[in-house]
């Protein structure tokens, strides 16, 4: 808990921020952001390799930061770092 990750839902995308609680598939989140369409940073091709290594934020759109989420159905939790985090939170908020 308190970790910065990366989760990927069933059917509500992909979200990145502080975990507060796990409870089997559902995952609470605090300062979220759902990564509506992500590039990676290194031309990695997964999840994994955003965790590692960030997004590149001129192909990415990263939605507004919510205070808390609690996601339902997540299916992968992955451990972010810390250029992973600094690229998330400092991409621009996505509008249409």
């Amino acid at each position: 808990m308190g970790e910065y990750v990366i989760v990927r839902t069933y059917s509500a995308g992909v979200h990145a921020g502080v975990l507060v609680r796990r409870d089997g598939r559902e995952v609470e989140l605090q300062d979220s952001r759902r990564l509506w369409r992500w590039h990676t940073a290194d031309r990695g091709i997964s999840l994994s390799d955003v965790a590692v290594g960030g997004i590149n934020p001129a192909k990415s759109r990263i939605c507004a930061v919510v205070p808390s989420i609690v996601l339902t159905e997540a299916i992968e939790v992955i451990p972010a770092s810390a250029a992973a985090r600094a690229s998330i939170e400092a991409a621009d908020v996505a509008r249409g």
